[in-house]
């Protein structure tokens, strides 16, 4: 009596441990400053490579800095900081594939010289392996084992793919400008959709633009580019699950301003980064119950556990706030301009159907003081706890959310009282663990099954299958039921089912 060993694949992901690292950033600058009003930051990752055990990346920190030289003038300072780290996780292999990211959740500005700006910041990693796991399972055509089989769905991997490509948009300004102070660049991914041999990403870009006119004001402009985008990836079909994840290349964005008749031509380059994964849901055929007529069989099971991606949610909210200035900090008598935003996820969780999202939205606020005649800045901080209906029919989904900030507004009230409002976009991808078993190894005892009976009254209960009969008896089921064929399965009722074995010596 042989059994063949056979092996599917399913496909599992881990969170790795997230962390903190520090990174020292030198700013070079070209002028004296006076004060700085606001440090905008963005950390993303750039490059990794997975070793056993082991992955190490490296990406950079961007930066936009607005601060006052001495002689008053408000400038800018854009820059950018490389930094590395790595994940240890036993669990890490060649050929795995990782997501990581990297957040800046604080910093502080070290020193200010004529040349050199020195931000000491902490980043915040977190990250998550995907990997293919091998289950083994048997099968067998001996005539004297009976198997039962059941079809079951495990979730495989497709593959990983990613694409760059430019958003350009164009903003027409009726009146002369002299400078642009700020360029910030987002994309929100809206809806993801699978094809044949590709996966459709839609979404906008939305560029947020400060500028100085000729008459001395500040002005803010947003401007949103839909775009939808197919990134090629070979096995895709459209029963799979895929997820994307867009990032603006922050560093390499490109605004130009052109002057015209009668006032200018802003024209901005923003390099997207969009990496997609796809997942497929597969049948497979297990030996779910097994026996043998004519020797004791010892059975082991084995449990597995896989990853099964979810269809993702898209929302938008409106968030809002209020923040009364300390007695430290000089009364606003006018706002000048947002100088930068930041947003902070802290939590998301699901409860009666909702997905709720949880976190910190930012505004560094430039004022003017008119009693000092000096021009001031606070950083204006909100919680926010927003939430919409979910598609996710898991319990307890692993959460990921990737939300943009847009469209912020900051009004003063007496002087000392600060509104905010803005609105978001939120894009979440669920995953759920699973965890299930099959039959993995059978062995024999070597004791054939002696019969002292030629024929067997069995007194059977309600609600029995033949194959639970046939398997306690170690006969095979379908001699079970044409030795009693005015007896139907599962049983009705408690009955009396015959056995008549066949006398072997």
């Amino acid at each position: 009596m042989s059994f063949e060993k056979n092996k599917f694949q399913v496909v599992k992901k881990k969170r790795l441990q997230k962390s903190e690292f520090k990174v020292e950033c030198n700013v070079p600058v070209e002028a004296e400053i006076d004060k700085i009003f606001s440090v905008c930051h963005t950390a993303q990752v750039e490059n990794a490579e997975i070793l056993n055990g082991i992955v190490n990346f490296n990406g950079n920190i961007d930066f936009c800095i607005l601060y006052q030289g001495v002689d008053g003038e408000i400038l800018t300072i854009n820059s950018t900081c490389p930094f590395s780290s790595k994940f240890e996780d036993s669990q890490l292999s060649v050929g795995d594939k990782v997501g990581i990211s990297c957040e800046v959740v604080d910093y502080s500005i070290d020193s200010v010289t004529s040349s050199n700006i020195k931000i000491n910041c902490v980043v915040q990693q977190k990250g998550v392996i995907i990997f293919c796991k091998d289950v083994e399972t048997i099968d067998c055509n001996d005539d004297n084992v009976c198997s039962k089989k059941e079809e079951i769905f495990v979730s495989t991997f497709i593959g990983q793919s990613n694409e760059i490509f430019n958003m350009d948009s164009e903003v027409s300004i009726k009146e002369p400008i002299k400078k642009v102070m700020l360029c910030d660049s987002q994309v929100s991914v809206k809806d993801v959709e699978s094809g044949v041999n590709f996966v459709s990403v839609s979404g906008e870009v939305i560029n947020r633009l400060l500028y100085l006119t000729e008459n001395d004001r500040y002005e803010t402009s947003y401007v949103t580019e839909n775009f939808k985008e197919e990134i090629e990836l070979e096995g895709v079909s459209k029963d799979s699950i895929a997820e994307a994840e867009a990032k603006v290349k922050k560093g390499q964005v490109k605004c130009e301003v052109t002057e015209q008749e009668k006032g200018v031509i802003i024209k901005i380059s923003v390099p997207v980064d969009i990496k997609v994964c796809a997942y497929e849901e597969k049948p497979v055929n297990v030996i779910k119950d097994i026996y043998s007529t004519c020797e004791e069989l010892e059975v082991s099971t084995e449990s597995f556990d896989m990853t099964r991606e979810l269809n993702a949610d898209y929302f938008e909210a409106k968030i809002d706030g209020n923040l009364s200035l300390g007695d430290d900090k000089p009364r606003v008598d006018k706002i000048l301009f947002i100088a930068g935003t930041n947003l902070s996820i802290s939590n998301a969780y699901i409860q009666n159907g909702e997905i709720f999202v949880e976190g910190v939205a930012k505004a560094n606020v430039v004022y003017l003081n008119d009693e000092e005649n000096s021009n001031n800045s606070v950083t204006v901080e909100v919680p926010f706890v927003v939430s919409d209906k979910t598609t996710s029919l898991c319990e307890n989904p692993e959460i990921s959310v990737c939300a943009v900030l847009y469209d912020v507004d900051v009004v003063v009230r007496k002087g000392r009282d600060l509104f905010f409002d803005g609105k978001l976009k939120i894009h979440v991808n669920y995953d759920c663990e699973e965890v299930s078993a099959v039959i993995n190894s059978v062995s024999t005892q070597g004791e054939p099954i002696e019969r002292d009976c030629e024929i067997e009254l069995i007194y059977a209960k309600k609600d029995m299958e033949a194959w639970d009969i046939a398997k306690k008896f170690k006969v095979r089921e379908e001699m079970l039921m044409i030795q009693n064929p005015e007896v139907s399965f599962p049983l009705a009722e408690d009955t009396n089912v015959i056995l008549y074995y066949q006398k072997t010596k």
